[in-house]
This record gives structure tokens, sequence and C-alpha cells, in this order.
């Protein structure tokens, strides 16, 4: 079955097929393009409707001079009808000569103006009557007296075809003037079917050419979300951009600039890997040598000496330990792919408590850590990467003598972990920039190190790649709360011999750190 083509249909292919073909050279030419195609439709009505209205202006003046006139011929009629009939009375009863002139006088100018009256009312009866009654009223003059007087009567048929000739000319103005009220209405209704036509033209035309306009925008667009995005448009090679010069010309610039981000990642990269390895080689030699001398290879050591070697080999595991969030920030940036397996959390977080074993002695904090089994599926080093640096965070701004609490709760479709210390606050103009990376807020670190001001970001990106949240809160008993939210991960297949989730595994018990 074929579908018939409309014309509207086959005017906007061809316009299709035209923009597809031909580009402007400009934005600035685009834009008048289009003001001139959204233009033209109505242009187009406008130029219709003016002739339609002129058109209907002219008939209507035409025909009001022309009823004017027909009206005043057929009052004329009437009057020469009456001043027929008064000076052929008047001459009856006189019988003054002149009297009759006046009668044939206005009998020629009754038959002059009846025969431009025959041209409106051609076919009226009254018309052809009263023609005849003139052809017999011509003939009184030359009557007799008495022949005369009889024929007086002839009159009143004759009024009465002139009454009944000015009605019928009314009737026909009327109709004239009803005529015209219809067509108007005609030309109406055409307007209104032409208005909505060529407004949807133009809608059309405005749809094509705002498409030329945001298709290469989007397009660009596109191209800096995937500049911005890591591993993105910089790795795929663009479709080449069609459109405005100005426009053509930013997608180079964009090139260029995806071109020189290249490079620039190269060399963060390559200045990371440099950086480790120089850093962590001779880092390791210190900590190799503080040692070697503390175990007394070199000799016997006195307390004060061993109290300065201590304080290298925990220099060195701070430092160490700054190397290493350095490069899990890289890495994270980088969208490492989450290892989603069945663990124990309480296992987790008491492995990483117990790397903080020592620093903790030395604080002198009272740790409380939930009990376990809690089994959920999540990241084991990213989630070790999380608490690991809230827990240091705890040990480097918290009170001595304090408080350092880990709690765990499984929710029906989330788990939620919470590391709280007692200590100072957290400033309320730092919360906003908590998590971006070197951040440093007001609050300072105890310690013989700086930090890197990168722990928080570290964290948060790893709570990211298990499609979690970090955030601070409140807590009614401690100054400083992160909680970690961790959705459920499905499909997460569960071992046989899995350990059954707790119910609720927020018993707070103090744990004997291993």
């Amino acid at each position: 079955m074929v579908v018939p083509v409309t014309p509207l249909q086959r005017t906007l292919s061809m316009i299709s097929a035209v923009t597809r073909r031909w580009r402007p050279r400009s934005l600035l030419q685009l834009v008048l393009l289009a003001f001139l195609v959204v233009m033209l439709p109505l242009a187009v009505l406008m130029i219709q409707a003016g002739h339609a209205l002129s058109q209907l202006s002219r008939l209507a003046d035409v025909s009001a001079r022309q009823a004017v006139e027909e009206t005043r011929r057929a009052r004329s009629l009437g009057a020469l009808a009456l001043e027929m009939e008064r000076s052929a009375r008047q001459y009856a009863v006189v019988g003054d000569e002149s009297l009759l002139a006046i009668f044939a006088e206005r009998l020629t100018e009754f038959r002059e103006l009846l025969a431009q009256q025959r041209q409106l009312l051609s076919d009226d009866p009254d018309v052809a009557a009263l023609e005849k009654k003139l052809d017999a009223l011509a003939e009184l003059p030359d009557l007799p007296r008495e022949a005369f007087n009889d024929r007086l009567a002839d009159f009143l048929p004759f009024a009465q075809h002139t009454e009944a000739m000015r009605h019928a000319t009314n009737r026909r103005i009327d109709a004239r003037i009803e005529g015209i009220r219809a067509r108007a209405e005609a030309v109406q209704v055409r307007l209104w079917w032409q208005t909505a036509a060529l407004v949807s033209a133009s809608l059309v035309l405005m749809l094509l050419v705002t498409r030329l306009i945001i298709q290469p925008i989007r397009q660009l667009e596109r191209r800096i979300l995937g500049i911005g995005s890591v591993g993105g448009d910089r790795r795929e090679t663009p479709r080449p951009l069609k459109g405005p010069a100005e426009l053509v010309t930013l997608d180079k610039r964009l090139d260029w600039l995806a071109l020189r981000l290249e490079e620039l990642e190269a060399q963060k990269q390559q200045f990371l890997r440099h950086m480790s390895h120089e850093l962590k080689t001779p880092l390791a030699s210190v900590r190799e040598g503080a040692s070697l001398l503390t175990d007394g290879v070199a000799g016997e050591v006195t307390p004060r000496q061993r109290e300065i070697l201590e304080l290298i080999d925990a220099s060195g595991r701070e430092l160490q330990q700054l190397i290493e969030q350095l490069l899990d920030y890289h890495l994270f940036q980088h969208h490492r792919q989450a290892d989603i397996e069945w663990l124990d959390v309480a296992t987790v977080a008491k492995e990483v408590l117990a790397k903080h074993r020592l620093a903790l002695d030395n604080k002198q904090m009272r740790v409380i850590c939930f009990d376990g089994p809690l089994s959920w599926g999540l990241d084991r080093t990213a989630t070790a990467r999380v608490l690991d640096n809230l827990i240091s965070n705890a040990i480097a701004y918290g009170e001595d003598d304090g408080v350092l609490e880990i709690r765990a709760r499984p929710l029906r479709d989330r788990l939620v972990i919470e590391v709280a210390n007692s200590g100072e606050p957290i400033a309320v103009e730092d919360r906003a920039r908590l998590f971006e990376a070197f951040f440093q807020g007001s609050l300072r670190r105890k310690g013989p190190l700086k930090g890197s001001g990168i722990g928080l970001s570290v964290a948060a990106d790893c709570a990211r790649l298990q499609q979690g949240s970090l955030e601070l809160v409140d807590d009614p008993r401690l100054a400083v709360c992160f909680r970690l939210t961790l959705p459920r991960q499905s499909p997460l297949p569960q071992p046989d011999d899995a350990p059954p989730m707790l119910a609720l595994a927020a018993t707070q018990a103090r744990s004997d750190i291993p």
C-alpha cells in the first residue's frame, strides 16, 4: 500500500535535504537565515491577509456606493411618480397647459431613471409593468379633457408598482450586503486556516533551524563532558563537527585542549610513578637502618638513642602512609573497579585497628568496636582504606585519653558504619570542603608531621567506588562522627558456610585489639 505524500511533507523533505547539503559559514549567517526562514511564512500570511482585506474593502466600498445610488434612484422615482400624478390632477382641475409640460418633463425623467433601475432589477415584474404604464401615461397630454379625467385612475396602480419597485430595490441591496457578509466570513475562515498552516510551517522551520544551531552546540557539550571525565572522549576519535565556522573553530580548540590534557595527564602519572619510586626507596633504607640500629647490630644503644630511633621509625611510617595516600588518590581518580565479596565487616575493622595499635596506645585512646559476625558484600581494600583514613584522622585530631568508637548496623538495603571520636569538633565553615582533595581545615593536626589533606578525599572516593557515600554527621556523645553507607550489592552469591547476617550488629563492646 502506497501512502500518499502531502505537499507539506514534500516541502519539509526538500528543506531537510537542503539543510543537510548546505551549511552556513558563520553563526551570524545561520541566525539571519533562521530569522528569514521563520519570517517567510508569516510574511506570506500578512500579504495574503492584506490582499483579502483590501478586496473586501473595495467590494464593501463599491457596494455601499451602489446601494446609496440605487436607494436614491428608487426614492427619486417615487417622488417623480408623485409629481406626475399631482401635475396631472392639477391640469384636470385648472386646465393650465404648463402643467402638461411639467407632466411630460417628469415622465421623461422617470423613464430615464427607470431605464437605469432596470439594470439592477432586470427580471422584476414591477419594472416591466411600470414601463407599460409609462407608455400609457405618455398618451395623456394628447387626450381630450373628458378622456384625460377618466385616465387619472391609472395613477393608482402606477404608484403601487413604483412602491413595489422600491421595496424590491431594498431587498436586492440587503441580499448584496448579505453576500458581502458571507464572503467576509469565508475569507475569515480561509485566513484562519492559512494562519494555522503557515504558523505551523513557521514552527517546523524554527525547529529545523534550531536543530542546526543546537546540534553542534550539544556535540561540543558532549566533547567538553568527555574531556572533563577521566577516560572519556580523550581516548576516542571525535566525529568532525559540522556547523558554523565559529563552532568548528571552537571544536578545533577543544581538540587542542584534549591533547594538552593528555600530555598533562601523562606527565602527572609519570611524576607519581617517579615520586613513589624515588621516595619509597630511600625511605625503606632509612627505616631499615633505624631498625638495625634498634636491634643493636651496630652496638648497644642507650635509652635516649633508642627513643630517637623509635621516633625516626614512627616518622618513617607516617611518611610512608602519606605516600600511600597520595598513590591511592591517584588510583581512585582513575576509577578502579570494585571487587565485591562477602566479608565479615567486624573482622575487616579489627584488622585495620591492629595496624594502629601502637599509635592508639601512645594516645591512650579507649577503643570501642562492634562485634561480629556481620556479613556484607563489599570491597575489602576500599572499605579498609576508608576505615584506615578515618581511624588515622581520629588519632591525629582526637584528644589524648579520648574515646574511639566504631559502630555498624545493617538495614534492609544498606549497611551503615560509623567512626566517632572525642575531641575538638570540626568547624562549621570547614564542613562544606571537608572531602575536597588537599583541603586542610582550621583544626591543627597533632604530631610531628603535617597531613597531606587527601585522606578524606581518598576515603570518599573509596565509598563512591562501592556506590556508597561518606558524610560527617552529628553525634550526641562524641565530637566527630563519620558515617559510611554501603548499599546492598546484587547479585552477590553468598557461600553456604558464610555466617548469617545479624539483624542488629550495633552492640558495642570494648574489643581486645589483636
